[in-house]
Parts: structure tokens; sequence; C-alpha cells
């Protein structure tokens, strides 16, 4: 034991790293770094680690066999909050066809609740994690996220991160929200007449009642405008994006419930840690957006939330 911390023995099997096993045969101990150098092996992920809390918005189509289309529309302002923890110690991946890599990353649990009754909507734990250069695959630095939610799915999301030091507000890319049959490519926009859950100018029972009045229907088209708003009165310096899909070598499991009643293939989302200049100094801004597939009936649902979350601990 260490020092009376409690922390096993643990080795690894690389000369020079945390834990590895000494000449003697004594194995070095893995214990959590001093903070900077915890940050430093975190990389794009370095200013995660704390409580984020803030506002977002949701749509989703569920299935409705009472509904002409099939589907109930379900729109949602969002309350959440996001808890980051750092894993302190190097994760060792033992390497076959190259050299042991060593992971760093930060545990998460993303809470979100209807903003209007204060019922829950979401419960998330999960993982970012940092993944240095490897030469097998040849690949250079990347980040994955980990999650799992409690109506049957687990994913893996690699991805890429890019910093950029900005003079303003960037420009936001739109996100359909428009149905398409499998195996065609979406539409722009959505046709006329179909979907009448999507056009809040048509009444229907089969979304959402009473809408809560901060629901347009430019958000309903595309949710990004939510994020747009949020924005607009503020002045960047810095972002960090982390940007990844299921479909980058990673993947979606689900129940089979979940595979036979709203199959959920793959999922894209893009996070981005934004540093604001504010009246008494910068802060951190965290704004993200995440656009499910959810498949029913021979058709595509495109399932999108998006928030913005202010670091607040």
């Amino acid at each position: 034991m260490a020092a009376g911390l409690g922390i096993p023995v643990t080795a690894t099997d690389q000369p020079g790293s945390p834990g590895h096993s000494t000449p003697g045969g004594t194995a070095a101990l893995r214990v959590v770094a001093p903070e900077q150098v915890t940050a430093d092996n975190l990389g794009p992920l370095q200013d995660l680690p704390g409580f984020w809390q803030g506002t977002g918005f949701g749509l989703v189509a569920k299935p409705d066999r009472a509904s002409p289309t099939g589907v109930f529309l379900q729109l949602n302002i969002l309350q959440e909050t996001i808890e980051f923890t750092p894993i302190g110690s190097p994760v060792p991946d033992r390497g076959s066809v190259q050299n042991n890599i060593a992971i760093f990353g930060v545990t998460y649990l993303h809470r979100v609740t209807d903003a209007t009754t204060g019922g829950a909507l979401h419960i998330e734990p999960g993982m970012w994690i940092n993944v240095p250069a490897t030469t097998d695959p040849p690949a250079g630095a990347t980040v994955a996220r980990l999650f799992t939610v409690p109506h049957g799915n687990a994913v893996c999301a690699p991805g890429v991160f890019n910093d950029a030091d900005v003079n303003g507000i960037p420009t936001l890319p739109s996100i359909s929200t428009v149905p398409f049959p499998l195996g065609t490519t979406p539409p722009p926009t959505r046709p006329a007449g179909q979907f009448p859950e999507y056009d809040l100018s048509t009444p229907t029972e089969f979304r959402t009642h009473p809408l809560p009045a901060a629901i347009t229907q430019a958000m309903v088209d595309d949710p990004v405008e939510a994020l747009r708003a949020a924005l607009a009165p503020l002045q960047l310096t810095h972002v960090t994006s982390l940007i990844v899909s299921s479909d980058e070598g990673g993947g979606i499991a689900n129940i089979p419930f979940i595979t036979a009643n709203a199959n959920a293939p793959q999922v894209n989302a893009t996070f981005a840690i934004e540093t604001v200049a504010g009246p008494f100094g910068p802060y951190l801004q965290l704004q993200y957006s995440q656009s499910t597939e959810l498949q029913f009936g021979g058709i595509s649902y495109p399932h999108v939330t998006v928030g913005t979350l202010i670091k607040a601990f």
C-alpha cells in the first residue's frame, strides 16, 4: 500500500511508466498525478472536469401506433447538468503490433429534466478519453466518447478535436430534423403535407401539448437555432471542438427491443468548449449538438438534442 493512501499496487509493462515493475520485483504505484500533470495528460479534455449546468432543446419522434403517420413528436425545453471527474491515473492499453499506449480521460454523469414540468428525461453515465497518436492503426491523436443510456443503448463514438482562437461568434452548421425513408438521401426540407407533427401551425394531438412558449418553428426545423440564440450576445475568444461519431470505428449496441421497435444505428455529436469574454473575466461555456437516427416503420427519424451549459464549479 502507498504511504497510507490505501492505493493498491498495480504494474504495467512499459519501463519508465507509472506502475512499471522495477528490476528488484517491487511494483511502483499508479496514483493520481499533480493537477497540472493531469490537465496536460487530458489534452483537449482538460477544461471538462467540474460541474456544468444550463438549458437545451430536444426533439424526438416516438413510435405511436394510434397516429396516422405512426409517430408522436416530443419537444422539450431542457434543464441539464453534467459533472466531469478526471481519471487521474493512466489507463494502459497493451500493444501487440505496436508499443503500449497510455490513455487518460474523464468520467461524467449527464442529467436532463424537463424545464416545464421538472420531470426526468435522460440520465447518461459515460467517459471521454484522450487517445495518443498510434502507428497501428496509423492515426494522429484522437478522442472518444463512451456512454450508456437506460433505453438500452451502449455507444462508442471515436472522433477528432480542434483548437481555435476566435474573435466573435463562430458559424454553427445546421442539423436537419426531416424524416426520410430508409436507404434514401435525406431531403433538404420537409415535403409539404408530410408529417404534420413537425409543422407547429398545424394542430395535432400527436405532438407535445401544451407546447412550451420558447419552442419555435425555426428550432423544430433546425435545433441548432437554440445554440445560435445563446451565442448571439457573447464574445468568444477560444473554442475546443470535440467531434465524434459512432460510424468512425465505433458503434452502438442496443437491446433486442430497441433494435426491433426503434433501432438506433448511428449517433453524431459535437461538443464545443468555449472561452467567453465576460464582464468580470473569461469563463467557460459548453455547447453540444447531437443527432441520433431512430429507425422504425421504414423511416429514419433524426433525434436531435442541443444544449448550452456554463461551468459553475
